[in-house]
C-alpha cells in the first residue's frame, strides 16, 4: 500500500454532471489515484459515459450495483475494493480543484494527521457562485461533529493506513456522518484546511437543503446509531438545527 488515492464516487442518474466531476479528478495535480465510482442502478446515461471515459483511463473504474441500494451501499462497496492508502470522497455532481489531492496529502505529511478536510465552495447547479463559501474549522472532535458535521463528502480524507478501513451505516441519511464519527472514536481530531478545496453544487430540490425533512433522520442517527440517551439526542439535534440554519442561510 503506497501512496496511491483512492477515490470513492457513488452514482445515481448523475448524467448532467458526471463528466465534469471525473475531469476534476484527471486535472489533479496529483495523479496517483483511483476512481472508484459505483453505479446505484441509474436508469439514465450514467453508464455510457464513465464506461466511455474508463476506455481511456484505466485509473476510472466503473461499477454497477445488482439494484438500487441508495449510496451507503455504494459507497461502502467502493471503500471495500479501494487499493489506496487514502480514501477520497467526491459526490457524483461536485467538483474538485485540481490541487486539493496534493495540498491534502501534503498538508496530512507535514502535520503527521491522518484525517483531513477542507473549506469548499458553494454554487446552484450552473456553477454560479450565489452561496457564500463553507469555511472549515481549524479541527473538530467527536463531540464537535454531532453538533454540526463541517466534514464534506467532497474533500475529506483519510489516511487508512493509520486508521483502517471502515465503513458508512446503512442509513438513508447521515451516513457520512456516521462514518467521520467511527474515525473519531480513533483519532482525537479531524483537521480543516481554511483554503476552499472543492464546488458544492446545492441543488433546490436536495432533501439536505430542507431541515425539517432531516430533523427525523437526525433524531433517529442519534439514538439508534450512536445509542445517545433521550438528553444528549435532545441537546445534539438543538445544537445541529441551530447550525444547520447558519450554514445554509447563505
Amino acid at each position: 500500500m503506497d501512496d496511491l488515492v483512492s477515490i470513492i464516487t457513488p452514482v445515481y442518474n448523475a448524467e448532467k454532471f458526471i463528466q465534469d466531476t471525473i475531469h476534476s479528478v484527471q486535472n489533479q495535480s496529483y495523479q496517483h489515484w483511483e476512481h472508484l465510482l459505483v453505479d446505484d442502478c441509474s436508469s439514465d446515461n450514467s453508464q455510457i459515459i464513465i464506461e466511455e471515459l474508463a476506455r481511456k483511463d484505466s485509473r476510472i473504474k466503473y461499477f454497477k450495483l445488482d439494484k438500487n441500494w441508495g449510496p451507503a451501499v455504494a459507497r461502502n462497496k467502493a471503500i471495500e475494493l479501494a487499493q489506496g492508502r487514502y480514501l477520497a470522497f467526491l459526490d457524483a455532481d461536485d467538483l474538485w480543484f485540481e490541487f486539493h489531492l496534493k495540498a491534502s496529502l501534503d498538508f496530512m505529511k507535514t502535520n503527521s494527521h491522518a484525517f483531513v478536510f477542507a473549506s469548499y465552495k458553494r454554487s446552484n447547479e450552473n456553477l454560479e457562485f450565489v452561496y457564500s463559501d463553507f469555511a472549515v474549522p481549524e479541527r473538530v472532535s467527536y463531540t464537535d461533529i454531532l453538533k454540526s458535521n463541517s466534514i464534506s463528502c467532497l474533500t475529506a480524507v483519510v489516511d487508512i493506513q493509520i486508521l483502517g478501513k471502515k465503513y458508512m451505516p446503512l442509513i438513508r441519511k447521515r451516513q457520512d456522518m456516521g462514518l467521520w464519527l467511527k474515525y473519531l472514536k480513533e483519532t482525537q481530531y479531524a483537521y480543516g484546511i481554511r483554503k476552499p478545496h472543492a464546488i458544492y453544487r446545492i441543488r433546490e430540490n436536495s432533501l439536505s437543503r430542507n431541515k425539517f425533512k432531516l430533523i427525523k433522520y437526525q433524531w433517529e442517527f442519534y439514538r439508534k446509531v450512536e445509542g445517545l440517551s433521550l438528553f444528549n439526542s435532545l441537546y445534539y439535534l438543538v445544537l445541529w438545527t441551530y447550525f444547520g440554519y447558519k450554514k445554509y442561510k447563505n
